[in-house]
């Protein structure tokens, strides 16, 4: 995936285009997992997610997971990039970068378990559902979180 730093309004239609497309496919990425860890989660007959509403619930908040998490706006423009990087452990847009990192991780490891194991067949137990669906929660609110903080910091570094 490449970071673009230039503005909307100055991408060719071909650069927006695909922007859009990679976004969506990316939500469709994030609803994916959801389905699987649902999928995963019904088949152990837990109550949590009972019914298509359930379901689809969980799609939509994995799609906005990618969606929002995975492309993040980049930084602002540091002023002191020609001097060596620095020791430590970072700024805090390499902290929002490590919470959208961890968060599609561990969604992404929820959702790989939950579909190993509805391809090999295999009845979950009630409490590992629940530890996969909390799991992939947990993911998913990491990457929407780091997704509304970075559009947050990227829209007051434009308007200052």
């Amino acid at each position: 995936m490449i970071k673009r730093s230039d503005p909307w309004h100055t991408r060719s239609t071909f650069s927006r285009s695909a922007h859009i497309l990679e976004r969506t496919g990316l939500a469709l990425t994030g609803a994916s997992c959801g389905l699987f860890v649902a999928a995963y989660v019904g088949r152990a007959d837990v109550d949590l997610i009972g019914s298509a509403a359930g379901v689809f619930a969980m799609m939509l908040y994995g799609a906005a997971g990618f969606y929002l998490g995975i492309d993040l706006p980049q930084a602002p423009p540091d002023h002191r990039m020609h001097l060596p990087l620095r020791h430590g452990l970072g700024t805090r847009a390499d902290i929002v970068e490590l919470l959208s990192a961890a968060g599609t991780f561990l969604a992404a490891v929820a959702a790989v378990v939950s579909v190993s194991s509805l391809i090999l067949d295999e009845t979950p137990r009630a409490s590992t559902a629940l530890l996969i669906c909390l799991s992939w929660a947990i993911g998913a609110t990491m990457q929407i979180a780091a997704g509304v903080i970075a559009r947050l910091k990227a829209e007051a570094s434009t308007t200052s």
